[in-house]
């Protein structure tokens, strides 16, 4: 049920955000505007995850789960009011940003409960293939709404498709008890947080690990945001921009799947930075100007290497304690928005003055230096309080 809940919540999230696009673009006729309404859903992730990260330990992750899709259902049904003023449209987007961080950490947070052993990071690897199939549907279903419905109506289809959420989570799956230890729960919900942030990042051997979340992903999406100025570099239209677009979603799909059920946990648990290396090492490519379907090749190889994140997840899961587990996971995952739309911000401002391939090669020689720094930071300490190796590959 948390699956099918992920779906229909995400297709709910992008028909809202790509309907309230439109709704800016048409009321402003400002493309700027129009394209920082995207920018927006990501913004509070960082307040998500610093201020309201402690929610997902003190209270029980189904109960944490309805609450967040409730907010979002009342919020988008909000949004649908007509004559809306864009400020509040605005700042209900921040609303719904906001709790997305705070949602995805307790639904992280429970699936060890779910699936025990490396069971965790496969389904992890689920639900990111669940989570880019449906984001690229919701764009699909999202304009089509718009062809047959009103900008409002829409909006109170993405609220049914929040409160469709809310009723699975509800009655589809268990309640289980917080993590957080009874009596352990003093002083605010943003103290708390704020608190969880230093612990987490105090944890040994953790930090390293968030980094190699959070980093290679920041360079790594630098081709995605190119991909319109590159494919006007080559010549091509719109259809080499998707051909683009879609290569490194593809490259991971198959090699999240390859992965799964080719490796065991202890070679994807090994395998890490080898396979980080697979995102940068092709962009190398790039520095002689590749056509289109050369392009387009290098990039699907790129995608096999974000396969690296099936035994990142299980690394990151056996070093954070049980205690801290839905604050480190809220964390982990707003870090990966917010370094995903830094990268996506830097990517297009150093292409004001570079072309596109170079700065497509540039990204690739920052993420094989990031993925040695990174590599470097893991090694054993002489203190003994080295990274160690997981659970998940001792028992495999």
């Amino acid at each position: 049920m948390i699956f099918l809940a992920q779906v229909i919540a995400t297709l709910g999230s992008v028909i809202a955000q790509i309907t309230l696009s439109i709704t800016v673009y048409q009321r402003t006729q400002s493309p700027l505007l129009s394209s920082l309404t995207f920018a927006l859903g990501f913004a509070p992730y960082v307040f998500g995850a610093t201020l309201l990260s402690a929610v997902a330990d003190r209270h029980p992750a189904r109960n944490v789960m309805v609450a967040c899709q409730a907010i979002s259902c009342v919020v988008v049904a909000a949004m649908a009011l007509p004559g809306m003023p864009l400020p509040v449209l605005l700042v209900l987007l921040l609303v719904l940003g906001t709790v997305a961080p705070v949602f995805q950490g307790a639904r992280a947070a429970s699936l060890p409960d779910l699936l025990s052993g490396s069971g965790y990071a496969l389904g992890r690897s689920l639900l990111r293939l669940v989570s880019q199939s449906t984001q690229i549907i919701g764009f699909a279903v999202g304009g089509l709404l718009l062809l047959v419905m009103t900008a409002s109506q829409a909006l109170l289809a993405a609220a049914a498709g929040f409160g469709l959420a809310v009723l699975l989570l509800r009655f589809g799956t268990r309640r289980r008890p917080a993590r957080q230890p009874e009596g352990g729960a003093h002083g605010s919900v943003a103290r708390a947080s704020l608190s969880g942030v230093r612990q987490v990042l105090a944890v040994p051997g953790l930090r390293p690990l968030l980094l190699l979340t959070w980093l290679p992903p920041a360079f790594a999406v630098a081709p995605e945001a190119l991909a319109s100025p590159y494919a006007d570099e080559l010549g091509g239209g719109p259809a080499a921009v998707g051909l683009l677009l879609c290569a490194a979603p593809a490259g991971s799909v198959v090699g999240e799947l390859l992965a799964g059920t080719l490796f065991t946990a202890r070679t994807r648990v090994r395998m890490v930075l080898p396979t980080a290396v697979l995102m940068f090492l092709p962009l190398l490519g790039f520095a002689f100007r590749p056509g289109l379907w050369a392009s387009v090749a290098l990039l699907t190889v790129c995608g096999l290497g974000f396969t690296y994140a099936m035994g990142l997840d299980q690394r990151v899961l056996d070093a954070t304690p049980e205690e801290l587990r839905g604050r480190a996971l809220t964390i982990t995952l707003a870090g990966l928005m917010i370094a995903q739309g830094l990268g996506f911000a830097a990517a297009g401002a150093v292409a004001e003055f570079l072309p596109p391939h170079i700065v497509i090669v540039i990204v690739g020689f920052l993420g094989l230096l990031t993925l040695a720094w990174c590599g470097v930071s893991m090694r054993p300490r002489k203190d003994g309080r080295a990274t160690r190796l997981p659970a998940a590959d001792q028992a495999a």
